[in-house]
């Protein structure tokens, strides 16, 4: 069994992971922002998994077990904040937009975490009101409580471009379509498309912190297409998977 590491208070402050590098499961007693100003974070949790480019934070509630791998060469900006104070009213990991203003935040709060001055209580007064004001995005890619999604997921899993209809899988599986869409809906809240579209972007992500050209991902992650792909991506994210997020 993995040992689980206890911190008691969420720490503020800035790391450098290499990329593969790895931060082992763990939790604390506050709250969390986790934010990589270069490179993409995932952190898994034991309902799911997140990704996050340098356009988007994730929030870790108090008490939640969960671990983090760099993707690419990662600059990870850490927020820390009492269990008593939850400025988002959120209980749950989520993912959040990161404006340019929050990320100049973020960036000069944990540049300095012994610092207490009064600048630096103003700095962070402004920090949590544009956290009040950043928009959660639906980016969670949830694990199925389901055995039989739990297979679903490992086939898609293990090959983001396998576009076969949810029929095939479902005689692979030895289940309906039918079966396995009221399955999604109870389990995840998610139509298969949704689903489906959920992970490849996620996989999306990885690839590109690696650097593996645009129109590579898109093939490998499922789109029929580059041009497909890239409409996918910035509507979801905001910008073009070939060039880098405004800063």
């Amino acid at each position: 069994m993995q040992k689980i590491r206890h911190e008691p208070v969420a720490p503020t402050r800035t790391q450098h992971l290499a990329a593969g590098g790895e931060i082992d499961a763990h939790r604390h007693d506050g709250h969390q922002i986790i934010y990589a100003s270069q490179g993409t974070i995932a952190v898994t949790t034991d309902v799911g998994s997140w990704v996050a480019p340098a356009t988007r934070a994730l929030w870790i509630p108090s008490g939640t077990v969960h671990q983090h791998q760099a993707h690419g060469e990662l600059d990870l900006h850490l927020v820390g904040l009492p269990a008593a104070e939850n400025p988002l009213g959120l209980g749950t990991p989520a993912v959040l937009a990161v404006s340019p203003l929050l990320r100049e935040l973020i960036v000069a709060y944990t540049h300095a975490p012994e610092d207490d001055r009064p600048a630096r209580r103003r700095l962070r007064a402004v920090l949590l009101d544009q956290l009040k004001a950043a928009p959660e995005q639906p980016l969670h890619l949830p694990v199925p409580t389901v055995p039989l999604l739990r297979q679903l997921h490992d086939v898609l899993r293990a090959d983001p471009a396998d576009n076969r209809c949810l029929d095939d899988l479902g005689r692979q599986l030895g289940a309906s379509a039918r079966t396995l869409s009221r399955y999604l809906r109870s389990d995840l809240g998610l139509t298969y498309p949704q689903w489906r579209t959920q992970l490849r972007l996620h996989h999306a992500l990885v690839l590109l912190a690696d650097d593996t050209p645009v129109t590579v991902v898109a093939l490998r992650c499922g789109w029929s297409s580059a041009s497909t792909f890239i409409s996918v991506f910035r509507r979801t994210f905001g910008y073009t998977p070939g060039a880098p997020p405004a800063t």
